[in-house]
């Protein structure tokens, strides 16, 4: 059973330093942005699980934790990674993201300007403050991973990761991203607040400067785009691919939720577990990998019907998805792998 399978590749790791290599480079990067925003090693995981799994973040948080640190920090990881900020407002045009092609008077040619969306490491923030024709055009650069202006096509860089943010307390002025457009996002996390030791080391931490300003490159962009191609190696057991594909139906049946996760969520799920269990040393996926992963793969993904949202009244969106993830797992139980 998995057991055994997990023997074998444990035996098979040792005499092959490809995914052990992967592994490394994942803990380097884990490990160097850690120390520029501490304390949040499973928040940091998600984001990085998104990176190596070839998909962008979603971070919905109040401002002030650590979501412009946590962008730049993973660009400064990187040996020649680019790093890129829009800051979103309503008069943001969709070619201020993507570039557009300028009359150069002395070659009498038109020469493309890139916009910031060809840096590696994007952070788009408050994306819901820009019109929905600034989104649109730039969900489909992350899609497509690529830009057309003028007819011409022009390919973005890799590694390549969008972190999109919103405030969720103010919504006034601001333009909701569809279903649609969030179904492309892979994961939606929150940092949130540091526990009180932890931020009374931030605070003694900066009192000289900021660890930013130390923090050196630790991985190249050639070992990350190495870290891509072994996730897709990462074995993941027939019973849990199974059970991963139940766990998404079961989101299409539940009471509370009028329209469940699609195909793109099973996909998604599967994809980011073998990056998120990569990413804690091992070439293969657990239960718990899936079960850690449902609300930041799946949460975004899921339209709870009214009178759920009626019924959960009290109670905040986080906590109203956790309640439908253990319905989900009461529908869709984890496998028994040790039977």
């Amino acid at each position: 059973m998995l057991a055994t399978c997990m023997a074998e590749r444990a035996v098979r790791s040792i005499v092959e330093p490809p995914a052990d290599a992967a592994q490394e480079v994942a803990r380097r990067l884990l490990a160097n942005v850690e120390r520029v925003v501490v304390g949040k090693h499973d928040q940091i995981a998600v984001v990085l699980s998104a990176l190596i799994s070839g998909g962008h973040a979603l971070l919905e948080d109040v401002p002030g934790t650590a979501k412009t640190m946590l962008a730049r920090a993973l660009a400064l990881s990187i040996q020649g990674a680019s790093f890129a900020r829009v800051q979103c407002t309503p008069d943001l045009q969709p070619t201020d993201v993507t570039g557009l092609s300028i009359f150069n008077q002395k070659t009498r040619e038109f020469e493309f300007r890139a916009g910031p969306v060809f840096a590696n490491i994007v952070l788009v923030d408050e994306v819901n403050r820009a019109m929905p024709r600034t989104q649109s055009a730039l969900l489909e650069a992350m899609a497509e991973r690529q830009v057309t202006v003028d007819g011409v096509t022009h390919a973005l860089p890799s590694p390549f990761l969008v972190i999109a943010t919103e405030n969720p307390i103010e919504q006034e002025g601001t333009f909701p991203l569809p279903e649609a457009q969030l179904d492309r996002l892979v994961v939606r996390a929150a940092l949130g607040y540091p526990d009180r030791d932890d931020e009374i080391s931030i605070v003694l931490t900066q009192r000289h400067g900021h660890p930013i300003e130390a923090l050196k490159t630790v991985v190249t962009a050639s070992e990350v785009r190495s870290v891509l191609a072994a996730v897709e190696d990462v074995y993941v057991d027939e019973l849990i691919l199974r059970w991963t594909v139940d766990l998404v139906r079961a989101t299409r049946e539940v009471p509370g939720v009028a329209i469940g996760a699609s195909v793109r969520g099973s996909l998604t799920l599967d994809r980011t577990a073998r990056a998120w269990a990569l990413l804690h040393g091992r070439d293969y996926v657990v239960p718990a990998d899936i079960e850690r992963l449902f609300l930041p793969v799946l949460g975004h993904r899921l339209l709870l019907s009214v009178s759920y949202v009626a019924e959960a009244q009290g109670l905040s969106r986080d906590e109203a998805l956790e309640t439908i993830r253990e319905r989900c797992l009461e529908l869709a139980p984890a496998p028994d792998l040790e039977g």
